[in-house]
């Protein structure tokens, strides 16, 4: 049965965790849902991982729609969320919604999720408004790095109350989760205790309803750095490599193609 935003309400009602990884084309995320993961996310971290761009700012909405749409056509079970890109929603209102929107008809995805909390609540509202299920993101905002002056831990002192305060925003606007992104453990247990709504950490400890992590980090393939908060869990990037360098050495010495391999 596929997954709904009702699937990942019931999920914390249950006590259930909730296991999301990134994708950002069709056989990954064909692999993802085979496995059983609950939602694939199609971060705006293609910037970086995938097209090579110094941050998650340079990525565009045509870029995010190309991939999800192979995103949608691998996942069968699994809830694809489209990351709404950086400027797609922060000018206005309307242009929140139309994007929005846009990301649903064109791709196919379940929902979206944007950055920020009380700054954002009235555009996650609109948007909830217009039938499209949202997915919030609050502490560390890749988005706004430039803001807040790189990508350091939030939530410690002063900024403890204002996460709380958005945590509590992007609920009474009607998101159905928010993600948690490089908080505190006991800041993400208690926001995780006040919401109805599930949280999904990243870089939030073990206290969330849920975890995601991009799914290049996770199997070794992405290593131009590693955040404190990734486990990996293979080196598919150095199997890859000298897979490729056997093939090179097949192929120079003339072991490759043999007559198993030849017509």
């Amino acid at each position: 049965m596929a997954t709904t935003v009702s699937t990942f309400l019931e999920k914390k009602k249950r006590g259930e965790k909730i296991v999301i990884l990134t994708a950002y084309d069709y056989i990954t995320a064909k692999l993802l849902d085979e496995a059983g993961v609950d939602g694939i996310l199609v971060g705006d971290s293609l910037a970086m991982v995938a097209l090579g761009y110094p941050s998650t700012l340079q990525v565009s909405m045509e870029e995010m729609i190309h991939h999800t749409k192979a995103v949608v056509r691998g996942a069968k079970e699994a809830m694809v969320i489209f990351d709404m890109p950086f400027l797609s929603y922060q000018v206005s209102t309307e242009r929140a919604v139309l994007n929005a929107g846009r990301a649903l008809k064109e791709t196919g995805c379940c929902a979206v999720k944007l950055e920020g909390g009380v700054e954002q609540a009235e555009k996650i509202k609109a948007i909830t408004g217009a039938g499209i299920p949202v997915m919030a993101h609050i502490g560390l905002q890749p988005q706004s790095v430039n803001l807040y002056g790189g990508y350091r831990l939030r939530g410690k002192g002063e900024e403890r109350e204002r996460i709380l305060e958005d945590a509590k925003a992007v609920e009474e606007a009607g998101a159905f989760a928010v993600v948690l992104e490089k908080i505190p453990s006991d800041l993400a247990k208690e926001i995780t205790e006040s919401l109805t709504i599930p949280t999904i950490g990243i870089g939030a400890g073990p206290y969330c309803d849920g975890q995601v992590l991009v799914f290049h980090d996770l199997v070794g393939l992405f290593t131009d750095f590693k955040p404190k908060f990734v486990k990996r869990y293979a080196q598919l990037g150095e199997i890859a490599k000298e897979a490729v360098r056997e093939f090179i050495k097949e192929v120079n010495s003339g072991k490759f193609p043999d007559k198993e391999h030849s017509y």
